[in-house]
Order: C-alpha cells, then structure tokens, then sequence
C-alpha cells in the first residue's frame, strides 16, 4: 500500500466507523450468541430458521424492498430523462416538490396516507362514492404504494444529476449513424447512467429494508425485519434481547450481500466519460411541451398528496385532539412556546453533522473509486452498515457503548451529531461515487501533467466536476438530517428534542392537529433551506 494522503484519509474513515460504528454494535451483536441465561448458542438463529414467525418476516421485507425499489426506478427514471433532457414547464417547481416529497418523516407520510386512503379516508369514500371497489391502504400493498411515493426522489435525484454531466458525444454519434431515438436511450444513455442509478436504487432498497414507521403503522400484522426487531428489543427489552440481536445481525448480513451486488454489477463495464460535452435540453413544441408537463406533474403531484394533507391539517379547528369544521391557528398558537428550541436544535445538529458528511464524503468517494481496492471495497461495505440498521437499535447500541467512563457521551448533543453522520452520510457518498465513476481518469491526469501539484488538481478540477453529483446526495443527506426520528428519539433528552421528536410526542399523544402544525414549520424550514442550497450550488457553478 503506497503511503499518501490518501492513506491517512482511509485509516481516517476506518477509524471513525470502528470507534463509532462497529465498537457499540460488536457488544450488540455478541448477544445473538448468547441465550437468555448467558449461556453460548446459535440456538437464536435456529429459532430464526425454524419458526415461521420469524423467517417470514425476512421473506416480507425483502418482498416489500424489491416491490418498492421497482416502482420507484419506474417512476423516477422517466422523470428525470423529462426533466433534464427537454424544455417542459415549471421544472423548478417541479424539482422543489419532488424534494418535498422527500421531507416529510415517514411515520407522518403513512399517516396522511391513512387519512386519504384508510378505511375511512377521504379518497375512499370518494371512490365508494361513484362505485369504484377499494378496501383501503392497510396490507403489503399499501406498504409499497407509500415506500414507491416516498423514495422514488432518490431515483430522480440521482439519474438527475447523472444526466445533466453524462457526455453527449455517444448519443450524437448514434444519432448520425441513424439509430432511433428510444433505441439510442436503451442502448447508450441508460448504460451510461447505469452506476448512479444503481447506487439510487440501492439506497430506495435499504431504506425500504430497513423502514420501520410506514410498516408499523400500515401493516396491521404484515410483519417485516425492522418491526421484528423492534418487537423484540424495545417492547419485550429484558425479554428476548438475544433474538433482537439475531434479527439485527441479519439485517446487517442481507443488507450488506445486496451491496456487493450493487458494486459487482456496477464494476462488470466501463462507463467514464470525460464530462467535458453535457446534453443540451431539447425545445419542444407548445403541444408537446404541455402533454410532457402534464405527464410528468402527474406522479409528483400524488407524492406530494401527504404534504398537503398535513398542512391542510394543521389549519382546521379543534377542540383538544377532535378536528371540527372551519380553520383557526389553535396548533399553532399551541406550539408556539416550544418549537423554537426544536427548530434550534434540529438546524444547528444538522449544520454539523452536514457539514462533516460534505467533507468525508467527497474524500471517501476519491478513495472508493480511486484507490479501488480490496481493502476500499470492505470500507464501502462498512459505510453502509449504519444506514441498513434500524435507526432505534443503532441509537440503543451507542447508548450502550459511550453510557460509561471513559468517554460517556449520552445526554449530550455529541452523539446525536455522531448518529447523524454515521447514519446519513451514505447518500453522499453513493452520490459521490456515481458521479465520480462517470468522470475520465485523463482529465486529472492531463491536470498533473501540466505540472499542476495532484492535491490542487483534486480540488480545482475533480470536485468542481463532482459537485452536481456530491450536492444531490447533500441535499437528500439534509433532508434525511432534519427528519431524523428513529435515532434521535433514544438518544434525546429534554433540552436536546429536535421537530421530529417533537412531532412523534405530538402523534403519539393523538394530539395530530400540534403535530401537524410542527410539520408544516418543518416543511416551510426544509424549503427555505432548500432554496439557499439552490442560491450557493448556482453560485459554486459561476464561480466553476
């Protein structure tokens, strides 16, 4: 191994996933191994094995990911070839509410869901209505209708970014050798795509795999690993915490065999190109411009349905938890005394871990696909290992770990920036990696051979070509930031609660009209972020 920068950079993320990452999971993990009476077993994974109870759960998770990551690719796929390839209206507003979609937490979204498509939900009885059957959301179905809705973003942002530096040389080469227009997407720009949009369905699958509210709430039953685990760890805690381990460990163990799959695909062919030549938007004309505006708006705006529902919602009038007719601003003059602490903590903890995921993630991604190697290929697998892990169980194994001397970091705002990276920085660096693989080596070393020092050419050459790609995956790592729930709610205390802490108390004390008044602020939060993410991405592109 050639010692460099480049060395240190890797021993550095080693050595920040081993403290952070592997030290509170190990202790975790070695109780799979162990019966209730302490004594040494794999009697937990022959229970797993035997009794359908368990093992189903694995055959519905991975059901419910494959089901899910195929309609997201389905959806978001064609409408980031739309939205980046012709002139169709409103593509900025288009592009903010296929953010939004993102933002809103995942126990909310199934909630509103319930609220349109329940069994008495408002778009059921307007079905009923007019005659047309529908049971309601509730089962596997529903599951993957709610998962396709709420990750296809992942699918759209990525391939977005992908299309917009994908070099247009092959396609104007196939396009005067005569070959079709939809022949030339099959064979030259999806292949060319093919390493970013497998890195966003990857991400859509372990977020499907590793969900925990949408299946809680909509399953009725319809058990899945991440509620499995949860059974056994949080509610039955001090009676099966070996079995939650067993369920954990598999997690891991499923998760991380879909991974290297992902990177064995990827790697079979070759995709660099130099970046240098980008695809025009075709103009179209006012018909076809329209007919496209339309297609396209249609899935966004049934995405953003849950939105809207929350912010209708947060208006109506209420007396305690009871909604009655007309509109007052009740939720939110009750809230109004405690969300700012929230709203502090939420975008402070943010700012910090982001601003750590930024910069680890566009190192780690150089190493990744730069230094490739065996030993970068089981860093890339081990960055990937917080995201698959149920948020709870991570944020119990770090309580477990830094609970006592020498270094006690529970209570503290600290470990829930630590959770934050950990968990979240996968989305950049997926995102870094894709676009990374489509940029030609030749331009970096063309840099170097005009005697520019490599370092210097990594910073004025290779990132500014990697930014679309590294604030792709920022802005889906902010927006997954901010909406933090499952770790956040085991490790925050009274002064540390943050919006979505604060909105899980508010749902779960049925008190829904506060909550959605927290996530209307959250939402209205999100864009105005979102909005200064857009403002310093235009001005790093100027400054380009």
């Amino acid at each position: 191994m050639k010692w460099d920068v480049w060395s240190v950079v890797t021993l550095a993320a080693f050595a920040f996933l081993a403290f952070f990452v592997v030290y509170p999971l190990v202790s975790l993990l070695l109780n799979s191994f162990y019966d209730q009476t302490g004594k040494l077993t794999l009697g937990n994974y022959w229970e797993f094995m035997r009794l359908k109870y368990y093992y189903s759960a694995l055959f519905n998770s991975f059901k419910i990911s494959i089901l899910a990551t195929l309609f997201a690719v389905l959806i978001g796929l064609p409408l980031a070839y739309l939205s980046t390839r012709f002139q169709i209206r409103g593509k900025g507003t288009l592009n903010i509410l296929v953010i939004l979609s993102l933002m809103s937490p995942p126990f909310i979204g199934a909630y509103s869901w319930i609220l349109l498509l329940g069994n008495n939900g408002v778009i059921t009885r307007l079905l009923h209505s007019i005659g047309i059957p529908f049971t309601s959301i509730y089962g596997w179905q529903g599951i993957v209708f709610v998962f396709a809705l709420q990750f296809y973003p992942h699918i759209y942002l990525y391939v977005s970014g992908a299309l917009r530096t994908a070099d247009s040389s092959l396609e104007e080469a196939a396009e005067s050798l005569g070959m079709p227009a939809w022949k030339r997407l099959l064979t030259v720009t999806l292949p060319l795509v093919l390493p970013t949009l497998s890195a966003g369905t990857l991400l859509v699958f372990m977020e499907s795999f590793a969900d925990f509210g949408t299946p809680m709430l909509l399953g009725q039953g319809y058990k899945v690993m991440p509620v499995l685990a949860y059974e056994q760890f949080i509610n039955e805690m001090g009676g099966n915490m070996s079995m939650a381990s067993t369920v954990s460990a598999l997690m891991i163990v499923c998760s991380t065999l879909v991974l290297f799959i992902q990177r064995f695909v990827s790697s079979r062919k070759n995709y660099a190109t130099s970046g240098m030549r980008t695809a025009k938007v075709k103009p179209l004309s006012r018909k076809k411009s329209w007919f496209f505006t339309i297609i396209a708006f249609v899935p966004v705006s049934i995405s953003i349905l849950p939105q809207a529902t929350v912010i209708y919602t947060s208006f109506l009038e209420r007396k305690g938890p009871v909604f009655h007719r007309g509109f007052s601003l009740d939720s939110y003059i009750q809230i109004g005394y405690k969300v700012q602490k929230a709203i502090t903590n939420t975008f402070s903890f943010s700012l910090m871990a982001m601003a750590v995921i930024i910069v680890m993630g566009v190192l780690i991604s150089y190493v990744l696909v730069r230094r490739a190697s065996r030993l970068t290929a089981f860093l890339d697998g081990l960055i990937m290992v917080p995201y698959i892990i149920p948020g709870t169980v991570l944020g119990i194994s770090l309580i477990v770990a830094f609970n006592k001397p020498p270094i006690i970091l529970t209570g503290t705002w600290i470990i829930l920036v630590i959770a934050y990276v950990a968990r979240k920085i996968s989305y950049t660096v997926r995102s870094s990696v894709g676009i990374l693989q489509q940029l030609d080596r030749s331009v970096e070393e063309a840099s170097i051979s005009l005697g520019v020092a490599p370092m210097k050419t990594f910073f004025k050459t290779t990132v500014r070509l990697m930014i679309p790609g590294v604030m792709s995956g920022a802005i889906i790592s902010w927006v997954a930031v901010i909406n933090e729930l499952s770790t956040s709610i085991v490790l925050y205390h009274g002064a540390t609660a943050t919006i979505s802490v604060s909105i899980y108390s508010e749902v779960f004390s049925s008190n829904y009209g506060t909550g959605a008044a927290l996530a209307t602020i959250l939402s209205v939060c999100t864009i105005i972020s979102l909005i200064i993410a857009n403002w310093l991405s235009r001005g790093s592109r100027t400054i380009a």
